[in-house]
């Protein structure tokens, strides 16, 4: 074992047995069918991956889509129907170390847990609602009768707090698809997820590593924790309910076929933008698309309500980036509304800057670090440090097995809707996943950042 997998080791925590539920996944369904509802706005424990009755399971055609930082719901069969239960409910949801959002998604998650299933399938989703408010869910894009389409009012009465709806179809389709309830502001407080149909027949060419990554935008005032729903000034922006550089990297083995699957529901088109590699769009949020239709690109906009499906080969090994391309959206808007983050810069003020940064670094408990030159006149020009909380490193406070390896101070690259696809060595993607499998959490670089305050000598 080399010195820098040792450390790693060494100072990482045991993820534990102990952090996962210590009952089955039979007994925890069991209960949520048997319990008494809940009162409308109680939360319940968030749903932690553990070992379903079934799940989905891959075949040698089939590869299960990973969403990164949301959890499967899981299901189990009843006469031949795949039975998920599916709970509205408050979630908290933690955006970075140091920033937590009170939020709406389902079984403890935001966005809510990703259903998996199979062309041909027939579905039962036992929805309850435990919010303080009716709703409903509509299943955006598949094909099913009409009491089901989550219509409030429309199609079927609303779901009241505390109340029960019992959604049954039949998914004659494949494809990248999603959930989302029908309030439009209950969408922007959080309430989607993904749902994906497996086809028949594998794609070809069949990939080997299958995503999902779902874009969110959420306007949160200064000192709040709550979404103003009715506010169109998005500060924070998210992959998968999580804000770079806390998102979780995609490991791709050097060599092999990747699909990315990316849903939008807010209300921001996105640009996805993949460093290094070409890609195909290969699908929508109607299915698959013919193959006559593919054009090489490197970006992919992704409207409000739409789901785009992006293949690639990973011919070339490296830490790449992939994140929307709108600037604000690279740094969390950085707009007036940034709250805890926001930094006042101006001509005549870059002294109050320069110290309202480094008390902020201080009070988060992370190192103020500069990830670049700083020139010996940067003080007098107008406007530094003009990227303001982006120079701010937390390795160690976002480290995980996929975060292994990466250069030292990698974090202060990565602000708001981003994250890395790391095409791996099939030797280092095999080290981590190993990693990932002995449940160990990341410890930073082995060398102490280089600190720069501003205002001090340099």
């Amino acid at each position: 074992m080399n010195s820098e997998r040792r450390k790693f080791l060494q100072g990482a925590a045991l993820l534990g047995g102990g952090l996962f539920a210590s009952r089955s996944m039979a007994d925890t369904q069991h209960e949520q069918h048997t319990q008494p509802a809940k009162k409308p706005g109680t939360p319940t424990k968030p749903t932690i991956p553990g070992k379903p009755l079934e799940s989905f399971q891959p075949t040698d055609v089939l590869t299960p889509v990973l969403t990164l930082d949301v959890p499967n719901l899981p299901f189990k069969v009843e006469n031949g129907v795949k039975v998920f239960h599916l709970i509205a409910e408050p979630v908290k949801r933690q955006l970075l170390p140091f920033k937590t959002m009170d939020v709406w998604g389902y079984n403890g998650s935001c966005p809510g847990p990703t259903i998996q299933a199979n062309q041909g399938d027939r579905v039962r989703i036992i929805f309850d609602n435990h919010l303080p408010e009716s709703t409903t869910i509509h299943w955006h894009g598949l094909e099913v009768p009409i009491d089901m389409d989550g219509v409030p009012y429309v199609s079927q009465k609303p779901v009241p707090p505390g109340g029960r709806y019992i959604y049954e179809f039949t998914l004659h389709q494949e494809g990248t698809y999603f959930y989302h309830s029908h309030g439009a502001m209950q969408e922007m407080m959080g309430m989607i997820g993904m749902f994906i149909l497996h086809p028949k027949r594998a794609y070809l060419p069949r990939v080997d590593h299958d995503f999902g990554i779902i874009l969110q935008g959420w306007a949160i005032l200064p000192n709040n924790s709550v979404p103003n729903t009715a506010n169109m000034e998005f500060n924070w922006l998210t992959f998968n309910g999580v804000s770079a550089p806390a998102t979780t990297p995609l490991l791709v083995r050097l060599g092999s076929r990747a699909r990315i699957r990316i849903v939008n529901l807010g209300m921001d088109h996105h640009p996805i933008h993949l460093h290094g590699h070409q890609f195909f769009i290969t699908g929508t949020e109607g299915g698959r698309a013919p193959e006559s239709t593919w054009y090489p690109t490197n970006t992919v906009l992704v409207g409000v309500a739409q789901a785009r499906d992006i293949e690639f080969d990973a011919k070339y090994p490296g830490d790449w980036m992939l994140h929307c391309h709108l600037p604000h959206h690279m740094m969390n808007s950085m707009s007036d509304l940034l709250g805890e983050r926001m930094i006042t810069t101006a001509a005549t003020n870059e002294p109050q800057a320069r110290s309202q940064m480094q008390a902020m670094a201080e009070s988060i408990g992370v190192a103020h670090l500069h990830h670049a030159p700083i020139a010996a006149n940067a003080n007098e020009v107008p406007g530094f440090p003009q990227d303001a909380f982006m120079e701010m490193g937390m390795d160690a406070a976002v480290a995980k097995p996929e975060t292994y390896g990466l250069p030292e101070n990698w974090s202060a690259a990565m602000m708001g809707m981003m994250t890395m696809v790391r095409i791996l060595p099939p030797e280092k993607y095999d080290e981590i996943m190993a990693l990932k499998r002995e449940g160990m959490k990341g410890t930073p670089a082995d060398k102490p950042a280089t600190q720069h305050r501003h205002g001090s000598g340099r």
